[in-house]
């Protein structure tokens, strides 16, 4: 959540992949660049500090003047967006190996756009893949609703790795594995500012609720920021996930 979370990431990833012996990482960028969408220096700063491939959200294509990120780097946006959009809604990663298919989706329920159905568009894609043997099959659920993001992983039980929901901001304490091998919580949380409204300064935040009156959203430069993330621990014989653990750090940008 703004260059406050990009130095987070900066100061906490590479420490973290040592402890945890991380192999693969993927984040959620659509929060970037000052709080919406992302630039090709922001991919390039976030790769070197140790992510490997992005997803997406609602903001994919609030900055228009970058929409070739979507050409150049290992980025994909939600692929139930319109089929005239840019870019792809998800990639076969050939990683040390194995075969890791990353999904992004959006959810419909209380999105701006009309987007086209998550439930839909899961069963297109993983029909390509059905004779095909994958590590992985990892999804990024950008939806509003509990309920849409709950009922996907139910939807796809058994068929994929890994349901992980983004988009509110704030870590759910649901982790789970289903008999079945798929691991999912509601929400992965963020990476930014902590003792704010979601990453944005609380006091516009609060007037904007007492006044009625809607106040610049603006992103602190400085405090305490708090790392959501969710380490997956998946069977690449099987595919099935064997562990799943919400992992949160907290630290002070001066």
């Amino acid at each position: 959540m703004g260059r406050i979370g990009r130095v987070t990431v900066e100061k906490i990833l590479k420490k973290l992949k040592k402890e945890e012996k991380i192999d693969f990482v993927i984040a959620n960028i659509e929060n970037a660049a000052h709080g919406s969408g992302a630039t090709e220096d922001i991919i390039k700063e976030l790769k070197k500090a140790g992510v490997d491939w992005f997803t997406n959200g609602d903001h994919a294509f609030t900055r228009i003047k970058q929409i070739e990120i979507y050409d150049k780097y290992p980025i994909i946006r939600p692929a139930n967006w319109s089929p005239k959009a840019p870019g792809k809604g998800y990639s076969l990663i050939n990683f040390k190996g194995e075969q890791i298919l990353l999904i992004n989706l959006i959810g419909r329920t209380f999105m701006k756009l009309d987007h086209d159905c998550p439930f839909h568009k899961i069963d297109e894609i993983l029909a390509n893949f059905t004779n095909q043997k994958l590590s992985a099959i990892i999804i990024d659920i950008h939806a509003e609703t509990t309920s849409e993001k709950v009922a996907l992983k139910h939807y796809v039980d058994g068929r994929v790795s890994a349901v992980l929901g983004t988009h509110t901001h704030v870590m759910t304490a649901d982790e789970r594995i289903s008999d079945k091998g798929t691991a999912f919580i509601t929400d992965v949380g963020m990476v930014g500012a902590f003792d704010e409204c979601i990453g944005l300064d609380k006091e516009g935040i609060l007037k904007t609720f007492v006044s009625q009156i809607k106040y610049p959203h603006v992103l602190p430069e400085k405090g305490k920021t708090i790392f959501n993330s969710v380490l997956l621990k998946i069977n690449p014989k099987t595919a099935k996930t064997k562990i799943i653990k919400p992992i949160t750090k907290y630290i002070q940008i001066k």
